[in-house]
């Protein structure tokens, strides 16, 4: 992650600069010192915004609050992207153990996330797959009001593999 840096103030090296005002009005190209005594006059900063333009666009604004509306936007596109949460059963387990991880899952998918759904085998429980994808099936019968299939469900020596995607808008982030 690289942390732009701006040029605030007496930092500023043009000569003369493009200023916009604190509202947002385009103020033309004026010299650095008027850029800078018309900041003063409001109470803010004057930020070098962008430094490769000819002159350079300097805005007046709050520097500490642009900062910190930057790094909130940054930290609300992480928060944005999908994650993949995985939820493991075997054939035998119990209905009040299943009835927890379906739930599990159906609280990833309504805060938007992919869920990968996999049915073990050990040992012999490998020769009855049938009994995995009867599972798998109730499992998908539960989760389908928030979700739909990924794809084709995987079947793999040791395990019945398949992903659900969250409905367009069942998540609430």
């Amino acid at each position: 992650m690289e942390e732009k840096t701006y040029r605030v103030n007496e930092r500023i090296r043009s000569p003369s600069v493009r200023l916009i005002g604190p509202d947002g009005q385009q103020m033309g190209i004026v010299s650095r010192e008027a850029a800078l005594a018309a900041a003063r006059e409001a109470g803010l900063d004057l930020v070098e915004v962008a430094p490769h333009d000819n002159p350079p666009v300097c805005r007046i604004l709050d520097f500490g609050k642009f900062k910190y509306m930057q790094k909130k936007k940054q930290q609300k596109s992480h928060a944005a992207q999908m994650k993949v949460k995985e939820i493991r059963v075997r054939p035998g387990t119990g209905e009040a153990d299943l009835n927890v991880k379906i739930n599990r899952a159906r609280e990833f998918l309504t805060k938007g996330d992919k869920v990968l759904i996999s049915v073990m085998f050990r040992g012999r429980e490998a020769a009855h797959m049938e009994e995995g994808e009867k599972v798998l099936n109730h499992i998908l019968e539960r989760l389908m009001d928030l979700g739909k299939l990924e794809g084709t469900i995987s079947r793999q020596p040791k395990r019945i593999v398949c992903t659900i995607l969250p409905n367009a808008r069942s998540g609430s982030s």
